[in-house]
């Protein structure tokens, strides 16, 4: 349990802890925007400053409820997470929360319900859910998270006070990627990729994360210079889908962007420009974007808890970048 957000999240911040000051705070917060923001940090730390027995700016870190936070306990949270990345959350995870948030607060404030991210949640769990957003003890809070806000339903949305996270400012979240890094200029690439999230940027500056990226751009290079797909797809059976469609739909929105308008500044992965230009003398644009429409279709069956199977889909997937790449 962190006790204090992000560098970038000042702004945000200043605004929940003054709603929380004032007593104003709604009953049921969703925190939405894109994976690599940092709204878990976020979540963390109002719910720290919520339990904390002397908050100020953050949470003490001192008091016995700070303690037993980053003890990894505290009596008056629940939090609701899927099992594993990419599961569902399912109605079983759901049902313990109306106990929950009818008691009395053990340590005498908040009771906090932290679930995330809100759109893993079966329709069965969400509707179950609806009962305690609608009636909520007295003192409770939910902290609901969400990547895709679309994706939950409209009864569950229209309950919650919807806060969508800013946009980092690339001053700030560069000082603190370089930083991490320990490299301005590899800081300065892994944010371009990145589309300027700070925690997603790092997190692709990573041994492993480099090492698949690397993996897909020779597997590409290998389909333009007219590889085998199938051959190709062998090569990533130890890869987990999920990160290759990632990789995938962002080098073919990149392609796309590059071929309907022509600004290379548009373009997130710069490294890849010869290879995209290669591709857009193959195939037409509309070609790219039904390439496009099936990784997505992809990722949403993995995001609806389906279990396809990863090799014929990347065997699948790469046989049609490989017409494409012939025509």
């Amino acid at each position: 349990m962190e006790l204090t957000p992000w560098p970038w999240q000042s702004s945000i911040w200043q605004r929940l802890t003054a709603l929380a000051d004032d007593s104003r705070l709604p009953h049921a917060l969703m925190l939405t925007g894109p994976s690599g923001l940092g709204k878990e940090r976020l979540a963390q730390a109002l719910i720290a400053r919520q339990l904390c027995h002397s908050p100020g700016d953050t949470a003490c870190g001192q008091c016995h409820a700070c303690q037993m936070l980053m003890s990894g306990y505290h009596p008056d949270l629940l939090e609701i997470l899927p099992a594993d990345r990419g599961k569902q959350i399912r109605i079983d995870a759901i049902r313990d929360i109306n106990a929950f948030a009818s008691q009395t607060a053990q340590q005498g404030g908040y009771r906090i319900i932290h679930l995330a991210p809100a759109e893993a949640m079966t329709v069965a769990a969400s509707n179950a859910l609806l009962k305690s957003l609608e009636e909520p003890g007295n003192d409770t809070l939910f902290i609901l998270q969400s990547d895709i806000p679309s994706r939950t339903l409209p009864t569950i949305r229209s309950r919650c006070q919807q806060w969508a996270h800013p946009q980092p400012g690339r001053d700030v979240s560069m000082a603190w990627l370089a930083h991490e890094l320990e490299d301005q200029e590899q800081a300065a690439f892994w944010w371009q990729v990145a589309g300027g999230r700070p925690l997603l940027a790092r997190d692709l500056a990573a041994p492993e994360a480099r090492q698949l990226r690397q993996e897909l751009r020779e597997l590409f290079e290998s389909l333009v210079r007219g590889g085998d797909p199938v051959a190709e797809a062998a090569r990533l059976d130890k890869q987990a889908l999920p990160d290759i469609l990632w990789h995938g739909v962002l080098w073919l929105e990149d392609l796309i962007r590059l071929g309907v308008s022509g600004d290379m500044d548009s373009v997130r992965n710069r490294d890849l420009l010869p290879l995209y230009r290669q591709a857009l003398k193959n195939a037409r644009v509309r070609d790219w974007f039904r390439l496009l429409d099936y990784a997505h279709e992809q990722r949403r069956l993995l995001a609806g808890g389906g279990n396809p199977n990863a090799q014929l889909v990347i065997e699948s997937w790469l046989i049609r970048w490989s017409a494409l790449l012939r025509s």
